[in-house]
């Protein structure tokens, strides 16, 4: 992941580095210094290397002509930094011949907020071949495929169940989606939109890449946390109208978002819990990641969601065989406070929703009780 990136003499001054301990220094696009991975991956650090520069020497000499002459002269250029990765923190001190000539601090926030260079796209002259292919462009578009889409998830859940309830479950999908959203706005991301796709839900796209495990959990979250907004929403327009219909939403909407936070790539749940685990550093850590599993597994079978539990075992036990490569990771480790504050927010996100499906299973309604009989499958 990029740790650093400043101006040195003209040129960008990038420095790369990852858990595993390694680091790369750039001047440009030229590597100059490299430090090879180790246990030792915090702590001082420094790189140096040499800038060749050329400089006009006058020779004057009172029986010939003046001279003139270029010279190679050597540039000594030191990065010292100061590193620790949880919580993230980074000093840093720019020498240039023994003389600083740059100096900061970057923390998370930083790592949150910096966007990678892209390259400048040289300006096309318009023609007719251009033109045809902007239309066909415009043809594919992203509103075209988002209302094609829409269209295809209404008629699909209208031949399940019913156009209203289709409806309402699209809205749902929605609003599920636009937590995705909100949280990828929040951290200033550029966003694409919403896709609606038939029998598997939705996505919320962006088209920048996420930096910090921190991001990953948030984004991930803010879906199924919008969607236990929805449901109970959902319940309190049930118990106001005592209309069965908001009931049934109310409960297949949990569902949905239940599904969506187990530990299985690529779900939600499976971003947050994988960000968690790979965020704890030693053994310990690894072991409560597994005793949670093993409760959260326990827990299941004994209230009779047998569903629930296999897919609990079958997702916990994918993130602790992807443990080892943690450290190989681009994304910024969350710290100790993000993985409590992470782990309780997942579990009471949990909690909610199967409270909200055991309670409207208990109203002796078959179609409310269906979403509990799908976990006790």
């Amino acid at each position: 992941m990029e740790l650093l990136r400043i101006d040195c003499l003209g040129k960008e001054l990038r420095l790369e580095g990852s858990m595993a301990g390694w680091q790369q220094l750039f001047w440009g696009d030229t590597l100059v210094s490299v430090k090879q991975a180790s246990a030792d991956n915090e702590g001082l650090k420094t790189h140096e290397f040499e800038l060749a520069t050329q400089v006009n020497q006058v020779n004057t000499n009172p029986d010939t002509n003046i001279e003139k002459s270029i010279a190679s002269q050597a540039i000594k250029i030191s990065l010292e930094i100061n590193l620790t990765w949880q919580p993230f923190s980074l000093d840093y001190r720019l020498i240039k011949d023994d003389q600083i000539i740059n100096s900061g601090t970057r923390d998370t926030k930083d790592i949150e907020r910096q966007v990678p260079v892209k390259p400048i796209e040289a300006k096309r002259k318009v023609s007719l071949v251009g033109l045809a292919s902007l239309g066909f462009k415009l043809l594919k578009s992203a509103k075209v495929i988002k209302v094609v889409l829409a269209g295809a998830s209404v008629a699909a859940y209208s031949w399940l169940f019913s156009f209203q309830f289709a409806l309402a479950l699209i809205a749902c999908l929605v609003f599920h989606e636009y937590g995705h959203i909100r949280a990828m706005k929040h951290f200033g991301m550029k966003t694409k939109g919403i896709y609606l796709i038939p029998f598997m839900g939705g996505l919320a796209l962006s088209d920048e890449k996420i930096n910090t495990r921190w991001q990953d959990v948030v984004i991930s979250i803010m879906g199924p946390t919008f969607g236990l907004l929805m449901s109970i929403m959902a319940l309190i327009a049930y118990w106001l109208t005592g209309n069965v219909f908001f009931a049934g939403l109310a409960a297949f909407n949990a569902l949905l978002n239940l599904f969506n936070l187990l530990p299985i790539l690529p779900l939600d749940g499976g971003h947050i819990l994988k960000s968690i685990s790979f965020s704890m550093n030693s053994v310990l850590g690894l072991g409560a990641c597994v005793a949670g599993a093993a409760v959260g597994v326990y827990l299941s079978y004994t209230l009779g969601l047998a569903l629930l539990g296999f897919l609990l075992l079958i997702g916990s036990l994918e993130i602790v065989f992807e443990w080892k490569t943690r450290h190989q990771s681009h994304l910024l480790p969350l710290d100790r406070y993000g993985q409590i504050f992470s782990t309780i927010w997942y579990f009471l996100t949990v909690g909610a929703l199967i409270a909200i499906i055991w309670y409207l299973a208990g109203s002796g309604d078959n179609m409310l009780g269906l979403p509990l009989k799908i976990l006790q499958s």
